[in-house]
């Protein structure tokens, strides 16, 4: 079955590594894995653009069905796979919905907190930042880790969303591993954030999809300071 499945996707990319994990907790390794480089614009080739108009990764087909959104992608395996490898989504509508809501939810560390600081650090030269702008930065990015520290705290279960991993985790996880890679000092800042990172990192789907350039690079140092 994994061997109808092909999955376009880029190193370090958060969007890629949601479907990857997912894959893997779905018994699923077996897929057509295409490693496409950002530096050569490679997810702008004809190949992936007759799948994908948008030239984005990832870019899922399983036979004939096509699907391009991270979330989507997830969402299409655990459906389609359902009595397969972990349940990604629990049963129970309470549990379901939280699963659901941090899923989604977890798009506001890539805007809030990953995306706008980085953005701005990528754009903006050292002697060009306006220290107002930094510091405004920096007060939603904690603001927003406060949240999902909270979360943690008043979370029956060690996982995102309850006691068994879920969506949810597929969906968290990549984000936070981000931060700590460009030098985000996560476990010093929100202990149960840096509890929550070492539990899942050296989780095998986790591991099976880590982002090949990170394991022979050392860490980046854009957020030490944050």
């Amino acid at each position: 079955m994994s061997s109808e499945i092909t999955l376009y996707w880029g190193s370090g990319s958060v969007p890629c590594w949601r479907p990857m994990i997912c894959l893997e907790e779905k018994g699923l390794s077996g897929y057509n894995s295409k490693l496409i480089s950002f530096d050569k614009k490679e997810h702008k080739s004809e190949e992936v653009t007759k799948i994908n108009p948008r030239g984005q990764v990832p870019t899922f087909k399983h036979g004939n069905v096509i699907v391009n959104e991270s979330l989507a992608i997830c969402l299409y395996l655990e459906q389609t796979f359902k009595g397969q490898g972990t349940a990604l989504l629990p049963d129970k509508p309470a549990d379901l919905a939280l699963a659901l809501q941090r899923a989604v939810e977890a798009q506001n560390i890539r805007e809030k907190a990953l995306g706008t600081l980085l953005m701005y650090y990528y754009s903006t030269k050292p002697e060009d930042r306006d220290e107002t702008v930094v510091e405004e930065k920096k007060k939603g990015f904690h603001e927003e880790l406060k949240r999902w520290e909270e979360y943690l705290k008043d979370q029956d279960g060690s996982y995102m969303a309850g006691k068994a991993f879920s969506l949810a985790d597929a969906a968290v996880f990549p984000f936070l591993a981000s931060l700590v890679r460009f030098g985000f000092r996560l476990h010093d800042k929100y202990k149960r954030l840096g509890n929550y990172y070492d539990m899942l990192k050296d989780r095998p789907s986790v591991q099976a999809a880590w982002p090949p350039h990170w394991k022979d690079t050392p860490n980046q140092e854009m957020l030490k300071d944050v």
